[in-house]
């Protein structure tokens, strides 16, 4: 039985770990070829071992933009086309008050998060009208689409993105390009450590801690995974979602809908017994 994008050719940025390592996983599993885009080097070469010739590595630092041309490049010269552009890297990011913040820090944040997704869809679409037809989907956060799940810059770096995923879902359709967005919640990967300046395997030792707080953070009672990110990837990837685009779809358990039910009835509870 055929995969749901068997023989479909993607890149994924930041493809070594967390969400990008599911994504990866689950593309090549349904039948795509993928250029692991990444800079953890030795992570990328086992990623590679363990997909197999499906898979190919490429160093790419997503803040600079020949990199991110070389990625595209080695997918059309390896694997003769571009089907799906996933622009994923990113970090978070530990950032202080409005006052405190730098131009170097504002930069650092905003090349990472909203550049890389700017010059990944830069050198993308050009492949994909030539071939004529092609996907690009961006992650977002659902600190783009509230306040209070991020630092100042880290959620107007993400709200651009979604804004951005809507400017050139419009600019390309006419081309059959797709463009759509994903906003994760509450998924414990590495991201969080991260942002606290912890290594990449110190940050990873901490995701079953994170798991079991992030449990009780939503409506759906249990945590998040990067899993699920990557299952709306899929779909969005595949021809299930071919009249879909300009869209940003919050992969987070309900947590953008507010305060838990069972809070607010216990709180009202405790209200009324005072």
């Amino acid at each position: 039985m055929a995969g749901q994008i068997e023989g479909k050719v993607a890149v994924i940025t930041g493809a070594a770990s967390g969400i990008g390592a599911a994504t990866a996983r689950l593309f090549v599993a349904e039948g795509a070829k993928v250029v692991l885009a990444d800079i953890q080097d030795e992570r990328g070469a086992r990623m590679v071992e363990e997909l197999g010739p499906s898979a190919s590595y490429r160093h790419t630092d997503v803040t600079n933009e020949d990199d991110i041309e070389g990625a595209v490049g080695h997918a059309v010269e390896k694997f003769g086309r571009l089907d799906v552009m996933f622009n994923n890297a990113g970090r978070g990011h530990a950032e202080g008050l409005i006052e405190d913040l730098t131009p170097q820090m504002f930069r650092e944040v905003t090349d990472l998060l909203l550049g890389s997704v700017v010059f990944g869809m830069k050198h993308a679409v050009p492949v994909m009208k030539r071939q004529g037809s092609g996907v690009i989907i961006n992650t977002a956060s659902i600190a783009g689409l509230g306040v209070g799940y991020g630092g100042s810059m880290y959620s107007a770096s993400k709200a651009a993105v979604i804004h951005l995923t809507r400017v050139i879902a419009n600019e390309v359709g006419e081309s059959n390009i797709r463009v759509n967005a994903i906003a994760p919640g509450a998924i414990p990967t590495a991201i969080f450590g991260r942002a606290g300046g912890m290594t990449q395997e110190a940050a990873e030792a901490l995701i079953p801690m994170l798991r079991a707080g992030f449990a009780t953070a939503q409506p759906i009672p249990r945590s998040g995974d990067a899993n699920d990110v990557a299952n709306a990837a899929l779909w969005l990837a595949s021809e299930a979602s071919s009249f879909v685009t300009g869209i940003c779809i919050p992969v987070e358990g309900g947590l953008t809908t507010g305060k838990l039910f069972s809070q607010r009835v216990a709180e009202m509870q405790g209200a009324g017994g005072t």
